[in-house]
């Protein structure tokens, strides 16, 4: 089947470019002290963890509880809850699955440490810990090293908890346009999270595991003390990531089809329900536009350079993958135009 055969708005990937990026991505951390664990939130399939697991990556990453419930029953067994569980419910549900998998969570708060210790001696497990040390994210971890050390204590005085390392994210930096500011940025970043090591090793606290990292600063991580990265978006590609010459390229995009046109202005029928626009809007593939506008079931496309008639296919590029692969139940997998698999999304919708 031709992708013109296919109903729209749906999603679609370019394997080639897929399986180019995962080769851009190994050459990276190729020779150096990173270990990918790629972040489920970006693809929420099961066979492309499959995929990225059989090449080389030592475990997934999500986001969310029910993610990596969905990862464990695939069979994954090495899997990071890059966020904090504290609801009850959760934290027992945490606890059971952790007796499936190799489970680690990170953890800023001395009760959730306490809490998640009872679960897991209630079901004879053992979660792993990275404790969240803020780097500027603004958003979770503790702030001060004395508070990183007082919190491996805890973990420490805990049976069922094992201290495995820290989770240190700087997010902020991931989509910085100007390579000079994304580079010093992360180099302070370097230089706070290399004092906080330094102090826990002069506290003999062994820290197995410094996990953070993106797509965006991947590339800076290789020399620097983390030693585990979380990128995701390398294997689809954001549109905002245009301008940080990357060595990714796009490859998931949001077929629609024109639906309407006059005097300047075109109508596909893909919208906000079937794109993600929360870090801008789409990008157009082989052409452009002076102004694209949103709405639930349309993108209002201004002038665009190169014309196209009521029935035409047309490929967005969503300015944010993660968002976008939420919105749908199937990707299709795509060569030359021509469909050459499907994949479900199975982690859609799974934000709890």
């Amino acid at each position: 089947m031709n992708i013109r055969d296919i109903e729209t708005p749906a999603l679609i990937v370019d394997k080639k470019i897929m399986l180019e990026n995962m080769k851009a991505m190994d050459t990276i951390i190729s020779g150096t002290n990173l270990k990918l664990r790629p972040h489920y939130k970006s693809h929420k399939c099961s066979e492309l963890a499959w995929l990225q697991i059989k090449n080389g990556a030592k475990g997934m990453t999500c986001s969310k509880l029910s993610e990596a419930i969905d990862l464990c029953d695939c069979g994954i067994d090495d899997i990071l809850i890059a966020n904090q569980i504290t609801d009850a419910k959760k934290i027992r549900r945490l606890a059971d699955l952790a007796g499936c998998c190799r489970l680690t969570v990170c953890v800023d708060d001395e009760n959730n440490i306490r809490e998640l210790a009872k679960a897991a001696k209630n079901s004879g497990t053992t979660i792993y810990c990275l404790v969240e040390y803020e780097i500027g994210m603004k958003r979770c971890g503790v702030l001060t090293k004395e508070e990183v050390l007082s919190l491996v204590r805890v973990i420490e005085e805990c049976e069922n908890l094992v201290f495995e390392g820290i989770q240190a994210y700087a997010g902020h930096a991931s989509h910085m346009t100007d390579a000079k500011e994304r580079k010093n940025v992360t180099d302070a970043n370097f230089d706070k999270l290399g004092k906080l090591l330094s102090y826990l090793k002069e506290n003999n606290v062994n820290v197995n595991i410094v996990s953070g990292g993106s797509t965006g600063t991947a590339e800076l991580k290789t020399k620097s003390v983390y030693n585990e990265l979380q990128a995701g978006s390398y294997l689809f590609m954001d549109y905002t990531y245009r301008d940080l010459d990357l060595p990714f390229k796009n490859s998931l995009f949001v077929l629609s089809t024109v639906v309407s046109r006059k005097d300047g202005l075109t109508v596909v029928d893909a919208g906000v329900k079937t794109c993600g626009v929360d870090q801008g809007m789409p990008g157009i593939y082989d052409n452009a536009c002076e102004e694209v506008v949103a709405s639930e079931e349309h993108f209002q496309l201004h002038k665009l350079n190169k014309p196209l008639n009521v029935g035409d296919k047309i490929k967005l590029i969503p300015g944010h993958c993660c968002s976008t692969v939420n919105l749908h139940d199937k990707i299709y997998l795509v060569e030359d135009d021509k469909v050459v698999g499907r994949l479900l999304v199975t982690a859609r919708g799974m934000g709890k």
